[in-house]
C-alpha cells in the first residue's frame, strides 16, 4: 500500500494531507485546512481555506473538479448561507461535490475547518 501523509508541523501525529495511490493508477487525497488568518471574519476564513485546499490539490496535480466529497465544520451554522457564496464562487459550475455542513465547537478563533477527498486519476500512478 502506497500512502504518502503530509504531517501537521505543529502535531506530526496528525496529517494535513494524505494521499493513497492504487496499485493500478489512481487513488484518493484527503485534506483538511482551516485560514491561515483568524483575524478574518467568516467569509474570508472560508476563502482563505479554501485557498489552502487548492494548495493541496495543485501539489497533486488536480484541481477542484477532482473533489468527490468535502466536510465543513463551523463555529455556527446559522452562518451557511455566507459560506455557500464564497463556496458559490470556488466550486466550478457542475462539479459539486457530496457535501456536509455541520456546527462545532473548534480552538479560539478558528470559524471553519473544510476536509476534502479528491480522485487521482487513473493514470496518475505512484
Amino acid at each position: 500500500m502506497s500512502v504518502t501523509r503530509i504531517p501537521i508541523e505543529e502535531m506530526p501525529s496528525k496529517s494535513k494531507v494524505a494521499i493513497y495511490r492504487l496499485p493500478g493508477g489512481g487513488g484518493f487525497l484527503w485534506g483538511v485546512a482551516t485560514s491561515r488568518d483568524l483575524s478574518l471574519d467568516l467569509p474570508g476564513q472560508a476563502a482563505d481555506a479554501l485557498a489552502v485546499i487548492d494548495g493541496y490539490l495543485t501539489d497533486a496535480g488536480l484541481d477542484r473538479t477532482c473533489i468527490v466529497r468535502c466536510e465543513v465544520i463551523v463555529t455556527d451554522h446559522d452562518r451557511k448561507p455566507e459560506f455557500d457564496e464564497v463556496w458559490k464562487a470556488w466550486m466550478p459550475e457542475g462539479h459539486g461535490p457530496v457535501r456536509s455542513f455541520v456546527q462545532s465547537i473548534m480552538p479560539e478563533g478558528d470559524q471553519v475547518e473544510i476536509i476534502v477527498t479528491a480522485a487521482l486519476p487513473t493514470d496518475q500512478k505512484a
